[in-house]
């Protein structure tokens, strides 16, 4: 029975749009005060209400009047659908909640952040100098124990058959900045994968699965320190730099980010509970905070 009645009202709506339409677009030209005085109510579900007025902002100058029936029409299908949503799911309302102090609290708590983020984006020093970093990793190693090795390395995947192979193979050897720039514009060009960052640690297992299997595993990479291999698809060619074992600690150029964005959020948090004190006090001292319960 109550679907029905919600049917008898959206239905209702669709007939009568046509002529409400040409209403909206004539006040749409109106002055505002004219719109306030002629305001009508377009649909109604339960104790919920539609008016025109929130219908004259969908009405656009420039659209084709077809286009703008469409819009309007889909606002109020979209409205009246939400309403009974909204009618339904207030009968299932605990009686014991309170929704108006919900909403107090909700509204408190964007207030507050808002201010805080203000606080935050023009007060907080976002400066971290290498001492405070290296002291933070120094109190925190426990937290930067690795669970698999890493590696410092470059490694290249060039699909066959690989322009300049043979020519590749002689800069990839070459310890000159020259060369190294070729590495770059050739990698850029030829290879499917390529990591050419040397002071970028990465988990060994990330880097063994670009390269055939077996050539580069936990059991092996220590005593592995280039590989210069191929298969039916692929040329591979891998330098490694530097390595450190599962189980020791992740060396600071790794955790540096993570380590930053602690600190700062540390220093957030201090900054804002210092200047909520300095706040308190100032409002106390000014007489402005008055607490009568001894």
């Amino acid at each position: 029975m109550r679907k029905a009645k919600y049917s008898f009202v959206i239905q209702s709506i669709k007939l009568t749009f046509a002529a409400l339409f040409v209403f909206v677009l004539i006040n749409a030209c109106s002055s505002s005060e004219k719109k306030a005085k002629s305001d009508r109510l377009i649909a109604k579900v339960y104790n919920k209400s539609l008016f025109q007025s929130e219908l004259d902002a969908l009405i656009v100058e420039g659209i084709a009047p077809e286009d703008s029936v469409q819009i309007v029409n889909a606002y109020i299908e979209k409205w009246a659908r939400e309403a009974v949503m909204m009618n339904e799911a207030e009968k299932y309302v605990p009686k014991d909640l309170n929704i108006d102090e919900l909403v107090r609290d909700y509204r408190a708590s964007l207030i507050r952040h808002n201010y805080e983020k203000l606080l935050v984006e023009t007060t907080l020093d976002s400066t971290i100098n290498e001492t405070e970093l290296n002291e933070y990793y120094e109190e925190n190693k426990e937290q930067f124990k690795l669970k698999e090795p890493i590696i410092r390395c470059r490694f290249v995947k060039v699909a066959k058959p690989a322009e300049d192979w043979r020519e590749f193979e002689k800069w990839w050897k070459s310890d000159s900045e020259e060369d190294y720039i070729k590495i770059l514009d050739y990698c850029s060009r030829n290879a499917a994968i390529y990591m050419l960052n040397d002071s970028i640690w990465y988990n060994l297992d990330d880097v063994s699965q670009y390269l055939p299997k077996g050539q580069l595993t936990q059991a092996n990479y220590k005593s592995k320190k280039d590989i210069n291999t191929e298969d039916n698809e692929f040329e591979y060619l891998l330098k490694v730099f530097d390595h450190t074992p599962a189980g020791d600690y992740a060396p600071l150029s790794m955790v540096e980010e993570q380590a930053t964005k602690v600190i700062l959020h540390k220093r957030k948090i201090s900054l804002l509970e210092e200047k909520k004190e300095e706040m308190y006090e100032r409002e106390t001292n000014s007489n402005n905070v008055k607490i009568y319960v001894e």
